[in-house]
Order: C-alpha cells, then structure tokens, then sequence
C-alpha cells in the first residue's frame, strides 16, 4: 500500500517534471512514509514518483518505482494484488523471470506476458502507472471495485495523476475550483466520482484504464473488466454455501502480508464475521482494534466483548471522548483530501491501529451495500407511489418544517439520481440554492447531468443495492477510509468487496438475497453457528460516533459569526437546539472553509 504520482509531459524541462513530482510525492509521505524514488525517462518526458508503505516483501527489492528484469516496462504502484502468488506460479511456467517476492513485479510480468488481459486477472485493491517503454504508452488502471483512488489531469498535451487530489493541486498542476462541487457536496455530502473539487480533475472510473499514447498525445479509458453475472441461484443453501466458500476465500487472501496486521472490531455483525472467520486462520497472531465511549447510546463494548470471548490474540481497546475530538479535529480537517461529512470515526481508529503497531486491518465496509442492511432497501418501495404526485405539489414541501420531508422535492426530477437524493440527500435543492445564493435551476442542472445510472430492469432491492455501491460506498464510505486510513500510514483491506465474492453474491436471485423482514439474512444465517445471537438479533447502529453532541459542544462549528449566509446562519441556530443533524451543521462548516 502506497502513494503514487507522476508527469507525462514533452512541454516540461526534466528538472521542472522532477520538482512538481517531487512536490507531489511529499504532500502524499504520510500515506507511504517507509520509502520514495522517483523515476525519470528523459527522452520520452515521463515522471513516475512513489511512496512507499511496507507490506508486502519489506527488502529493498520492494522499491519503487520498479522495472521489470530487462527494464522493459516501468511500474508505480499503490495497493495489493492478493493472487500474486498463484499468477507468480503460472508466469514461471511460461518462462517469467522475477528478482523479487513483491505482487509488484507480478503486475509488470503479468503484463508483458498477457497485455492488458492482465489487468482482469488480478485480486485485489490497486491504482498503478505503467510505462511500456517499447510501444510508448503508459496506463493508469484502477481496480475494479474502485477502492484506490486515482486521480488524473490532461490539458496542454501533459497527463498528470496522483493517488490525492491536493497533491496535483499544491504541485500547481490544477488550481482552478470546480463550479459545481458545493453544490455536489451540499446535496450529497461528499464529491461524486468522476468530479473532484478541481476543475479537469477527474477520477479515473473504476475497473477501467487510461491508457496514453507518447507519440501523439492522446489517450483513451476503456473498462477491462464487464459484469456478465445474471441470477443463478435460486436455493437458499446453494446460495450460503457459495457465500460462505467465496467469503473464507476472501479472508484467507487478505491476511497474506510481511508486516504486523489486525482487524478493525465495532461489534456489529459484519466485523465480527469478519473477525470471526480472521481468527480462524490466524488464531494467537490475529489483533482486533475497538473503540468506545462514555455516551451508552453508542457504546458497542458489550457486543465486542461477546466476539472477544469467542476469538484469541491482542485486543486492543480505545476510548474516545469529548475531549480528544476537540483536540483531533484541526488533524482531521487537515486529513481530508475533499470535503466530506463522513471520515471522523474512521480517522480515531486507524490513527489507534498505527498506534497500535499494525500495518493492515481488514474492515467490514461492503456487506451492507450487499445484502440490504440500509433503510434505503426498505424505503425505496415508496418512492413510484410518490412519483404519482403532480410536481406542482411535491414543489410545495420546500415550505414543511420537518426537515427530512424537505427532500421529496427531489423527485420532481426524474433522473435517477434524484430517487438516491430522496434516499439519503443532505440539503434539499432550494436549501442548496439559499445557501449558495444561486437559482434552483443551477442546482439540478449540476447535480442530474451524470450519465452513469442504474439498469432501468432492476428491482427495488437491486435498484437500492445500486445506488449504495456506487454513490454512497464508492464516494464516501471508501474514499474517506482510504484517506484517513492512509493519513496515519495504514491500510485498510476490505474482503467483502472481494472481486470472486462479489461475483458470488451476484449471481444470487434478487428474492433470496434481500430478506423483506430482516435486513442481512442471508449473511447472518450463513454465519449463525459462529455468530452470537446477541450480535446479530439487534437494531443496526453502524460504526457511528456521538458526533451529533460534540459537535454542539464545538464553539467552533457552532460560531454563527463564521457563516456569512443568512440561511447558513438559521440553520446553524437550528443545530445547537438540536433541531438539524450534525451532518449539515459539518458540512457548512466546511463550505465556509472553502469558499
């Protein structure tokens, strides 16, 4: 796990491409503090910078950027390939040479023998540039649940990229804002993908490559990976038999690792199944990382005790309180690549785990998404009844008092989008529009101009399931898990989105998988002679903080003075009677940061 960068540029000087990399490569040092390099093809006006994070072969062989054997093809690359191991084996056969145990020199064999077929091929969580030196193309490739990040430029014939934004942005490759990220982030909460808050900053698309063209400057993004799953299973024990082979699979390859690695412990079901199945096949060596707190609404210590009881190896076990948020908010905020209203408790718990002495931890992240453990599954029933509604009404509930109710107004759109926005958006659009003292109209031109919905033919489960992987846990939940993880030097491997899992899950009848009573069923029936029942047979609190009473406490957020909009100023008057969440009081925050 790393951080990389890098300049494909024939307008730059050698030194000049040398300086802005150089710049890039230190603002991402927190992100891979163990080692950097810098590669530098004079002739062909390419940069490749790297970070590095230790994981996986700790010698200096591991460094980085990285040629194969006859210097070929170049290599940086951040993340981890968990097939290495067997691809390794099948490239001996066909006569691959490697002078390291790294998955990176994996990648660059994989590719020499196999093209860009390769990038099928692996298991894992990667964002990598490769340079083939004979043909003069270079690809950017992401991985295909998208849980690296990798950011890219083009203007001037030049491609730049970085594994952050604010990298690219203090290198003085991109300063100029995107016009339409407030608005983005004040219905969503956080920058949908491929948007950044730069304007030509782009995401690169998940399961997909860039790949540039030396000789003429152009370039292309084509996927390489094509979902061709349709519903096979339709028997509940075929069904758990399938999860429960793939997802121990899934475990099993991401313990693989050199240095010190653990599991981040809530006491929910999903890390506990996760711990549980980890504990299996590490036994005395597996360490579990948990948080509490003094406020007993949030408090899970009794659910993790019950995993505890059932697991071996260290536990390590943090309280958190009022005071070290206060005294951890300005790291936070200084964490954040893009503005973002989720990342806190995430932050608290990999700085514990860095702490702690642990490199890697794997997360429950994805099995939500996965088996409708979201409200959303169940309220999004009620939105085609809604939809009947003449927009002239619908218009009318800018004027309710209850705040959720606000977001109806959403569905006088009839873009996808605005159904998810129901669902979860933050600020209704004539909130958005008040706060930013913009027209409605500029709102919904920015936030329904996106091409990449839904399949029209899903169910409302599949429908729900779509827009939790793809909007919410694409841009928030993994985003910020990979910047504040990565900020305290640590990775974060999450097996439910294991690609073979995922393949498995989907091919599981849309009937069985969602249960209409009991969200997570499926998972939980799967997993229930190992899964205590104290655990399991609960309401669901997800991996949340008192956030909603310390940020009342926090002079900062809640200095009226501070907000110059009358509308920003109401709201925050709202927020210390407890009348808005705290979400909406962080995100204004934050507007007022940027703006």
């Amino acid at each position: 796990m790393c951080r990389i960068a890098g300049i494909i540029s024939k307008r730059l000087t050698t030194d000049e491409m040398f300086a802005k990399t150089s710049i890039m490569c230190n603002a991402l040092k927190h992100g891979g503090p163990d080692d950097k390099g810098i590669f530098l093809a004079e002739n062909t006006g390419l940069a490749f910078g790297h970070r590095r994070l230790s994981i996986i072969d700790l010698s200096t062989n591991g460094h980085q950027p990285m040629a194969d054997i006859n210097k070929k093809t170049w290599i940086t690359f951040n993340g981890e390939i968990y097939n290495y191991r067997e691809l390794k084996d099948q490239l001996m056969k066909i006569g691959a040479k490697f002078h390291s145990n790294t998955d990176t020199e994996v990648i660059l064999q994989a590719y020499l023998h196999w093209g860009v077929a390769a990038f099928s091929k692996f298991r894992g969580m990667f964002a990598f540039a490769l340079y083939d030196i004979e043909k003069a193309l270079t690809y950017l490739v992401r991985d295909a649940m998208g849980i690296k990040p990798l950011y890219y430029h083009i203007a001037n014939e030049q491609l730049s990229f970085a594994s952050e934004v604010k990298a690219l942005q203090l290198a003085r490759i991109a300063n100029e804002n995107n016009k339409t990220w407030l608005i983005k982030f004040l219905a969503y909460g956080h920058i949908p993908e491929p948007d950044t808050i730069l304007n030509n900053v782009f995401s690169l698309p998940k399961g997909s490559f860039l790949c540039w063209d030396h000789n003429n400057c152009t370039h292309h993004i084509s996927l390489y990976t094509q979902s061709s799953v349709t519903n096979r299973i339709t028997n509940i024990k075929l069904a758990e038999k399938a999860i429960n082979e793939t997802f121990r699979a899934a475990i099993n390859r991401q313990l693989i690792a050199d240095a010190p690695i653990g599991v981040f412990l809530s006491g929910g079901i999903d890390s506990s199944v996760v711990t549980l199945l980890a504990n299996q096949q590490q036994q005395h060596e597996l360490k579990t990382v948990s948080l509490y707190f003094n406020e007993k609404e949030y408090d899970e210590s009794a659910y993790q005790q019950q995993i505890f009881n059932k697991i071996q190896g260290e536990k390590f076990t943090h309280l958190i309180t009022q005071h070290d948020f206060e005294e951890c908010f300005p790291y936070i905020l200084s964490a954040m690549d893009m503005p973002t209203t989720d990342g806190i408790n995430t932050w608290f718990i990999s700085n514990y785990a860095h702490k702690d002495g642990l490199k890697a931890v794997l997360s429950g992240i994805g099995a939500d998404e996965l088996f409708g453990g979201y409200p959303s599954f169940n309220r999004i029933k009620y939105i085609k009844y809604l939809r009947m509604i003449p927009s002239s009404l619908l218009k009318t509930t800018n004027y309710l008092v209850a705040d959720p109710l606000k977001r109806v107004n959403y569905l006088t759109n009839n873009h996808p989008f605005a159904d998810y926005l129901f669902l979860r958006g933050l600020f209704a659009p004539a909130e958005i529009a008040e706060i930013l003292n913009c027209d409605e109209k500029q709102v919904y031109d920015a936030l329904f101009s996106i091409e990449n919905i839904p399949n029209p033919g899903l169910t409302n489960q599949e429908k729900a399931a779509w827009f939790e992987t793809n909007i919410y846990m694409q841009n928030q939940l993994l985003h910020d898990t990979d910047i504040m993880s990565m900020n305290n030097g640590l990775e974060v491997r999450v097996p439910f989105l294991d690609e073979d899992f995922q393949n498995a899950i989907n091919s599981i009848s849309s009937e069985i998988r969602f249960d209409k009573n009991q969200p997570k069923k499926l998972l939980i029936d799967t997993f229930k002679d190992i899964l205590p029942q104290s655990v399991w047979n609960r309401p669901k609190m997800g991996f949340s903080f008192p956030l909603q009473q310390w940020m009342r406490q926090h002079a900062e957020i809640n200095n009226e003075n501070l907000y110059r909009n009358k509308k920003a100023k109401s709201i925050i008057k709202d927020f210390k009677t407890d009348k808005v969440h705290w979400s909406k009081a962080f995100a204004l925050y934050q507007v007022q940061l940027h703006a």
